[in-house]
């Protein structure tokens, strides 16, 4: 089944068309972010607005069909962050230049490492180049976690 127009943009406005992992601004974007499914469809995930978050293309393939990731710290296999039932903050937070997210919990460093959120571990620095960028012309960081309400 595939997701409605009206679907895909009431998903894009609730999250304030940010990536919801790495925050990173959709008008940065050549093209529309991409709708992630939090259980993926290849292990029976729906198409149901619960299931469903924006994210930028770099995160979404680097998720894949993945629930889980290491926690780098305590090797034990830990739930990925979850937009439609945690807040970013409370996983997340950044640098005081900004430009890289620093993990705060179990959670968010599982995330951050399957994800490679900062682009630490393909030795490239694409992603701190792009929100230097963003952070130049007012996009970045975002003025609010999107998940906070209005």
């Amino acid at each position: 089944m595939s997701v409605s127009d009206r679907t895909r943009q009431f998903v894009r406005q609730r999250a304030k068309y940010l990536c919801e992992y790495c925050h990173s601004p959709e008008r940065s974007s050549s093209s529309r972010f991409t709708l992630d499914h939090l259980i993926p469809q290849s292990l029976g995930g729906s198409d149901e607005l619960d299931n469903l978050a924006l994210a930028c293309r770099r995160c979404n393939e680097r998720r894949y069909n993945s629930c889980t990731s290491i926690d780098p710290k305590t090797k034990q296999e830990i739930l990925l962050f979850n937009p439609r039932k945690q807040q970013w903050r409370e996983h997340f937070t950044w640098t005081a230049d900004e430009l890289k997210i620093i993990s705060t919990t179990a959670t968010g460093r599982a995330t951050c490492y399957r994800l490679d959120l900062n682009d630490d571990f393909h030795n490239q620095k694409f992603i701190q180049e792009s929100r230097q960028l963003w952070t130049q012309g007012g996009w970045h960081p975002p003025s609010e976690d999107p998940r906070l309400p209005n």
